[in-house]
């Protein structure tokens, strides 16, 4: 069984896990950059800056130190996992050797370029095994040990298997998929489709109207997956169908959050500042329309998300514009 895992990253879903998996009696060490965070980490025993519900548990240790940090999971055949923003996987996996094998959490598409966690890895690793964990989970309740199942993707099944044997517990459920490519996608597009789901909410259109756009955007979301080469069933599973109704529906989710907000006509700048943590669709959702664009692949809930983020259109008007579209069959 491994007994060794780091967690690159201390945010709230990266320090979630750590406690989990020590909360197991897995010896955990979770790396921050910032040393003055560690520091304060150290002290209070809790990650007081995102995630000051959960206590540490004795076996999850903290450093600032990336080469230490690496060393622990890798030099006892342990797991590495890289819990940073999309926008710093690409300099983490850089920072890590060739021969470690690495599972990343982020969900979204890198800006400027429009690739996904496995892209990336491809480009900057490429013959180190890698895959992601994603699946419906509020980082606070994981931490808590309240009931949560995960999906650990990648080709390298071993990879996959490794993860599971890091988290399953009583309280985490991990399985295991080889379609790494719709794991991403569906981790990256629920993100922008909770966006107008809370849109929806906030302009209280009713339940008829959350429902069909929940539906019509997992449509969407397969769409696009397919397109990429992901399996159409990975959809109807945890990363798909599941991750789509926890962040769409969810109160604790950030990207919902952002739709409820811009529908009573908050300016973006001023939400996210109040937000203060990352709400990856923000910054995704125009990636996400330019990569589906380019595969002329039809995403229009995906599309008006944008317009309103730009400031082209209010929510009032780009609901308006969703439900005037041509009528079509639903296949």
């Amino acid at each position: 069984m491994t007994r060794h895992l780091t967690v690159l990253g201390a945010g709230a879903w990266g320090t979630a896990l750590a406690i989990s998996a020590a909360r197991q009696g897995v010896a955990v060490q979770l790396w921050a950059r910032d040393a003055a965070q560690v520091a304060e980490m150290q002290a209070q025993r809790r990650n007081t800056r995102y995630l000051p519900e959960a206590a540490f548990p004795d076996r999850l240790a903290l450093t600032a130190d990336f080469d230490a940090a690496v060393a622990h999971a890798h030099g006892h055949g342990g797991l590495v996992i890289v819990g940073t923003p999309m926008a710093a996987l690409a300099d983490v996996l850089q920072r890590l050797p060739e021969h470690v094998a690495t599972l990343w959490l982020c969900k979204g598409f890198e800006k400027g370029t429009g690739r996904l966690g496995h892209e990336i890895a491809r480009a900057v690793r490429p013959q180190a095994r890698s895959g992601v964990l994603s699946g419906p989970s509020f980082a606070k309740e994981v931490a808590l040990g309240q009931p949560t199942a995960l999906v650990a993707a990648s080709t390298d099944n071993a990879l996959a298997e490794q993860a599971v044997d890091v988290f399953h517990s009583d309280s985490l459920r991990v399985y295991t998929s080889n379609d790494p490519v719709g794991v991403e996608v569906g981790g990256a597009v629920k993100n922008v489709l909770a966006i107008a789901t809370g849109i929806v909410d906030g302009m209280d259109l009713g339940l008829n109207a959350r429902a069909a756009l929940i539906t019509r955007g997992l449509a969407e979301m397969t769409r696009l997956g397919v397109a990429l080469g992901a399996r159409p069933d990975t959809f109807m599973g945890l990363s798909g169908l599941g991750d789509l109704v926890l962040t769409s529906t969810g109160a604790l989710s950030r990207n919902r959050t952002v739709g409820l907000q811009l529908a009573t006509g908050k300016p973006l700048a001023q939400i996210l500042q109040e937000l203060g943590h990352v709400a990856e669709g923000v910054y995704s959702a125009a990636t996400v329309w330019q990569r589906a664009q380019s595969l002329g692949v039809a995403m229009p809930i995906t599309e008006a998300v944008v317009a309103v983020l730009e400031g082209r259109l209010s929510p009032a008007e780009a609901v308006g514009a969703l439900m005037r579209r041509e009528a079509k069959a639903e296949g």
